[in-house]
């Protein structure tokens, strides 16, 4: 008789991820254990199905080769094989480590990652810095070792777990595993703690760093500095810092990816008649020409004079956005000469010198002329 197909079994789809095949595997073989079902011989022979299942489709290389040739990878015994009389803690062992404090033993938790934020101007960003940090962080007992035991003398194997760093507690036909409550899943005990880390294995500290910033940087970018994190316990490895960036508001320039935006505030003599004026670039200054009948919002592209990223690519542009500035505090000389400039136009509409203005006061006539029909 030919065998059913795992997927099949376990009810879940072929592309199942492991967390999927665990939860439809623990609820299965709670109903078909043979502890909830004594004497039932067809629900035992269901419960060593569904654990074979398990078992295949939870191992990355078993799983690959199912997938690949179905019931005939295993045929030469290399198989899942059956669940017979396992004991109901082994089957929920891997359903409910990672809830229950994981693996039988705890391994020595590497050190925790660190975050330092740094604030630089835009031309730092744009340019590169390096910068000194100073950061406050655990590092590794210099007379243990990261050990926690005082020199000469080494940890002994915790007497409630022997070593395991578990312990198991049953409640009806669960049998649920947590982290010792002497040695707090470590496995060992200090009897004799370092004098200085007082058997942690780890001291504060500050210490300073030295912080080279790449140019093109911008705001949410993050440099790793690989180990220069938290100590880890007991020897293990140490964590990385990650070093944050906020860039300032600058007073002239925005950017917007890889190109720089400012605003460049000219007269209207200047707009009308056109003219050249200075225009600030993170490289100093140019000249920018303006050519005569310019109007407010115009934007003038500088190819090459904004920032080139990070992350590579071709340098970004300067994007100037003109603004006609209305005078102020004029004297009555100048005002006269407005007036005469006004009537040169043939009045405030000025049909042919302000083309804008006579299409705004055409299309408000031909609303009201609407609204009235």
């Amino acid at each position: 008789m030919a065998k059913a197909d795992y997927y099949e079994i376990l009810g879940v789809s072929r592309e199942a991820e492991e967390r999927e095949i665990k939860k439809a595997y623990k609820r299965l073989a709670m109903k078909f254990h043979p502890d909830r079902n004594p004497g039932n011989a067809e629900a035992e022979a269901k419960f060593k199905e569904i654990k074979e299942a398990y078992e295949i489709l939870t191992d990355a290389q078993k799983r690959a080769a199912y997938d690949q040739y179905g019931h005939a990878a295993f045929e030469q015994g290399g198989g899942g094989g059956g669940a017979g009389g396992a004991d109901f803690s082994d089957i929920f062992g891997d359903v409910f480590g990672d809830i229950f404090g994981g693996s039988r033993r705890q391994r020595a938790s590497r050190g925790s990652d660190l975050r330092y934020n740094m604030e630089l101007s835009l031309e730092e960003a744009v340019r590169g810095v390096t910068r000194e940090i100073r950061i406050p962080t655990l590092e590794e007992c210099d007379i243990c070792h990261g050990s926690g035991a005082r020199p000469g003398t080494s940890a002994a194997t915790c007497p409630t777990c022997h070593g395991a760093g578990q312990v198991q507690m049953r409640q009806g036909f669960f049998a649920v595993q947590q982290a010792c409550p002497t040695c707090h899943g470590k496995g060992k005990i200090i009897k004799d703690p370092c004098t200085k880390c007082h058997g942690h294995g780890r001291v504060e500290k500050s210490k300073t760093l030295s912080v080279k910033i790449p140019a093109g940087v911008d705001t949410g970018d993050r440099i790793r500095l690989a180990g220069e994190g938290e100590a880890g316990e007991q020897g293990a490895s140490a964590g990385d810092l990650y070093v944050q960036v906020q860039v300032r508001k600058h007073p002239i320039f925005e950017r917007e990816e890889n190109n720089l935006y400012c605003e460049v505030p000219i007269n209207f003599a200047m707009a009308a008649l056109g003219g050249e004026i200075e225009v600030p670039t993170l490289d100093g200054r140019v000249k920018l020409k303006v050519p005569a009948e310019t109007q407010t919002g115009k934007l003038f592209r500088m190819r090459g004079k904004g920032v080139k990223s990070v992350r590579g690519g071709s340098q970004g542009d300067l994007l100037c956005r003109v603004v006609v500035e209305t005078p102020v505090k004029l004297n009555e000389k100048q005002k006269q000469l407005l007036r005469e400039l006004e009537e040169s136009f043939g009045g405030p509409s000025g049909d042919q010198n302000s083309p804008r203005s006579k299409s705004f006061l055409d299309g408000v006539k031909k609303f009201f002329d609407d609204l009235t029909r």
